[in-house]
């Protein structure tokens, strides 16, 4: 399949490996930079969204998602977990659920640019799943650059694959491809962020490591079984 990422921004909190490894399925090895596990809150919209050879429709194909994330490793390949993911489209939630077991959410989203601040809304309407809200507004703060190999930028951001577990609690595995990182520092005013705490978390006070990036376009395959 396609999707076209725009206005993402990554923002990032080191956090206890405890309160990660007592949520990340068995099978999946909880990956550190120097010794330091991480949490992303990652809120972005998306277009292309379509599987190969069908063309994109409006509605369809295009709306807001916001994930929660970690970074795992299996078999040594290093991937992305998600705790959650929120999206204003009940189709693509609903075939997320299903095809990919992947725990996202119907929520009410809304995406403002105003004054080169993306102004960002989210809270989950779902009847399943607890309460969970995030209200900011962010922008970038420098001219984008590819992140260094071997950085804490890369590794957190150059992820090329997703694992997820099946309804038998199988291990699987998603792979995607997209040109590097178009990475800027950025800055973010949020004032509403519940959702670490959704998933059993607390984010830490301290202020988060924040990266944005305009656009990524990426191509995905079928989830299959590690």
């Amino acid at each position: 399949m396609t999707q076209t990422w725009h206005d993402l921004l990554f923002a990032h909190w080191p956090l206890d490996r405890s309160a990660l490894l007592a949520r990340i399925p068995r099978g999946l090895e909880l990956d550190e930079f120097n010794g330091q596990a991480w949490i992303g809150v990652v809120p972005f919209h998306m277009s292309n969204v379509s599987p190969r050879g069908i063309p994109s429709l409006p509605w369809i194909s295009a709306f807001p998602e916001l994930n929660v994330r970690t970074y795992v490793r299996v078999n040594g390949v290093p991937g992305v977990f998600f705790f959650s993911l929120e999206a204003a489209n009940p189709v693509a939630v609903r075939v997320a659920r299903t095809m990919f077991h992947l725990p996202y959410f119907l929520a009410d989203m809304k995406v403002i640019g105003r004054g080169g601040w993306i102004e960002y809304e989210s809270r989950r309407t779902s009847s399943f799943g607890p309460p969970a809200q995030f209200v900011g507004r962010y922008r970038p703060i420098s001219e984008p650059h590819e992140p260094a190999v071997g950085s804490l930028e890369y590794f957190l951001t150059e992820r090329y694959c997703l694992f997820t577990v099946d309804s038998s609690q199988r291990t699987c595995r998603l792979d995607i491809h997209h040109p590097p990182w178009p990475l800027q520092s950025a800055e973010a005013e949020i004032s509403i962020n519940t959702m670490a705490d959704a998933s059993g978390m607390r984010l830490p006070s301290t202020a988060p490591l924040l990266h944005f990036s305009k656009r990524q376009d990426m191509v995905g395959w079928m989830l299959h079984r590690v």
